[in-house]
C-alpha cells in the first residue's frame, strides 16, 4: 500500500518565545502534518508544555523525536504522553527510542545512576509502549512513532509502532533499501525518514554538528536532501516509490523553503 505523504518539523528553542510561536503558526499554514520537538533535557525546555503550547495555537499535530527512554521512568514517560494526548484532543504522537549516541555520558552527567545496558533501554521502550496502552485503555489510542536500528529494536517497532523511522548516518541508498524490505514484509506501519540535513545546513537536535554533509553525499546516504526545493521534491518521491518512507522529517530552519513542496505532495 502506498501511504499518503506527510512531513513533520523538528523545531526546538533556538529564539525568543514569540519568534518561535510564529514559527509554529507557520509551519501549520503551510501544510505540515506535524511539529516535533527534541529530548534533551536542560538544553531545552521540556517536550510536553512546549508540545501542549502548539496544539493550543495551531491545529497541528505534535510530537517527541523523540523521548530518549533511560531519561526518565516508563511510567513517567507513558503518563506524560497519555496526557498530551488527552489536552491535544488525539493529535499527540509518541516518539520514543533507547536514546542518541553519548547517552551513557549525559546520564552520568546528570546522576542517573547505573546507567542501563541496551538491552534493558529496549525493555523500558516495550513498558512505557504498554503503560500507554493501559493509561488510554479501550477507548484512546496514541499513535507510537519508534526510532530504531538493530534487529531486536526492528522486532519490538514491528509488534508495537505505528510509524518507524530508522535511526540513520551515512548508510548507503542500497543498504536502507534492505533494511526497509525486510521490515516491510513483518507489518504494514508508516515509514519515516529524517533528514538532518539539507544542502549543507545540519539541523541542531537532528545529527551532531560535525556531520559531514559532502560525505553523506558521496556515500548516497539518506539522511540528506538537495537545499533545492524542487530537486528534493522528486528525490522524496523516488524515496517513497523506491524505498516505502511517506513520512519526512525536516529541522526547522529549511520549513519555509520548503513549504511549496509539503503544499505540493502532502496528502497526496
Amino acid at each position: 500500500m502506498t501511504r499518503p505523504f506527510r512531513f513533520g518539523v523538528v523545531a526546538p528553542l533556538r529564539s525568543d518565545l514569540p519568534t518561535w510561536r510564529d514559527r509554529a503558526r507557520r509551519i501549520a499554514d503551510s501544510g505540515y502534518s506535524t511539529l516535533l520537538m527534541p529530548d534533551f533535557p536542560q538544553t531545552q525546555p521540556a517536550p510536553g508544555p512546549m508540545l501542549a503550547t502548539v496544539a493550543a495555537l495551531t491545529d497541528l499535530r505534535v510530537g517527541t523525536w523523540v523521548y530518549a527512554s533511560p531519561l526518565r521512568p516508563a511510567w513517567l514517560t507513558a503518563w506524560e504522553a497519555h496526557s498530551l494526548s488527552l489536552v491535544t484532543e488525539g493529535r499527540f504522537e509518541m516518539g520514543i527510542g533507547v536514546g542518541r549516541p553519548g547517552i551513557e555520558d549525559e546520564l552520568h552527567d546528570k546522576g542517573v545512576p547505573g546507567v542501563p545496558p541496551p538491552n534493558e533501554r529496549l525493555a523500558q521502550v516495550r513498558e512505557t509502549v504498554e503503560r500507554l496502552r493501559e493509561l488510554d485503555g479501550p477507548d484512546r489510542h496514541t499513535p507510537v512513532a519508534m526510532a530504531v536500528f538493530g534487529p531486536k529494536a526492528r522486532a519490538l517497532a514491528a509488534e508495537l509502532a505505528d510509524t518507524v523511522t530508522f535511526a540513520l548516518g551515512d548508510q548507503p541508498r542500497g543498504e536502507v533499501e534492505q533494511l526497509t524490505h525486510d521490515f516491510r514484509i513483518k507489518g504494514n506501519v508508516e515509514l519515516a525518514l529524517a533528514v538532518p540535513v539539507i544542502g549543507d545546513t545540519v539541523a541542531p537536535h537532528m545529527a551532531h554538528p560535525s556531520t559531514n554533509p559532502a560525505a553523506l553525499r558521496a556515500a548516497d546516504a539518506l539522511t540528506v536532501l538537495p537545499d533545492d526545493p524542487a530537486a528534493a521534491a522528486e528525490e522524496i518521491q523516488r524515496r517513497r516509490e523506491e524505498i516505502g518512507f511517506s513520512y519526512f522529517v525536516f529541522g526547522a530552519a529549511h520549513a519555509d523553503q520548503f513549504a511549496p513542496l509539503v503544499a505540493k505532495l502532502a496528502g497526496r
